[in-house]
């Protein structure tokens, strides 16, 4: 699902956010990337949906070498991938049912597809009955269950969470993380950034660790 292969990053100014990284993700498998703030988590998920571009190194996500996809072909590429974000990016003047519903709108999904893969994305998070309500209504854990909603609505193979669990209490952070759990038993490859130790210790899933913009940690099955 993913290589790296000794990829870097460095921004204007010198600073490398990555150096030399390389690792494989599975089909199917459950990562946590893990690390101090600044040590490249952010930016290697950034690379893989093409937010931003590595300076240098090889990044293949599903078989296709990103550096060598034609501009024309990125949107495309981007609803292939989930991205949940810890702030949700949200948008508090459109319904919880419409923020879910916006991939799919982009990708000129018809009227009838839409409502209905909407309404499972819903479902699926627990949300089913707050489609019509407004962001601003609903608390931080339920606002981060439409952020997941929305990113697998289009049934994307692979799933991207930056923080996810950052803003929540304990409880909460539990439930957000058996949600990305669910998902993957399902089939789809998960990748959490997380400072969440706890999480990483009671899923006990493969830990990637970064440190200064290099690998540092990789535990195979076996959590940090």
């Amino acid at each position: 699902m993913i290589r790296l292969s000794n990829l870097s990053k460095r921004y204007p100014g010198g600073f490398d956010a990555l150096r030399g990284v390389s690792f494989e993700v599975d089909s199917g498998e459950m990562v946590f990337i893990t690390g101090h703030s600044g040590a490249g988590k952010s930016t290697l998920l950034k690379i893989l949906t093409l937010i931003e571009h590595a300076s240098g190194g090889q990044v293949v996500v599903n078989s296709r070498n990103v550096a060598r996809l034609p501009r024309r072909d990125i949107p495309h590429f981007r609803r292939e991938i989930g991205v949940v974000f810890q702030d949700n990016k949200l948008l508090h003047d459109r319904t919880v049912f419409d923020n879910v519903a916006l991939p799919l709108i982009v990708a000129g999904v018809s009227h009838q597809e839409i409502a209905r893969r909407t309404r499972a994305a819903l479902d699926k998070v627990g949300l089913l009955g707050k489609e019509r309500m407004y962001p601003v209504t609903l608390s931080g854990g339920e606002q981060q269950r439409v952020g997941i909603a929305r990113a697998v609505v289009n049934k994307p193979a692979l799933l991207l969470a930056d923080e996810p669990t950052g803003n929540l209490d304990a409880d909460m952070a539990d439930q957000i993380t058996d949600l990305f759990h669910d998902f993957n038993r399902h089939g789809v490859c998960v990748l959490i950034a997380t400072h969440d130790l706890r999480q990483i210790q009671r899923l006990r899933k493969r830990v990637i660790g970064l440190k200064d913009g290099q690998l540092v940690v990789d535990s195979g099955n076996q959590a940090a």
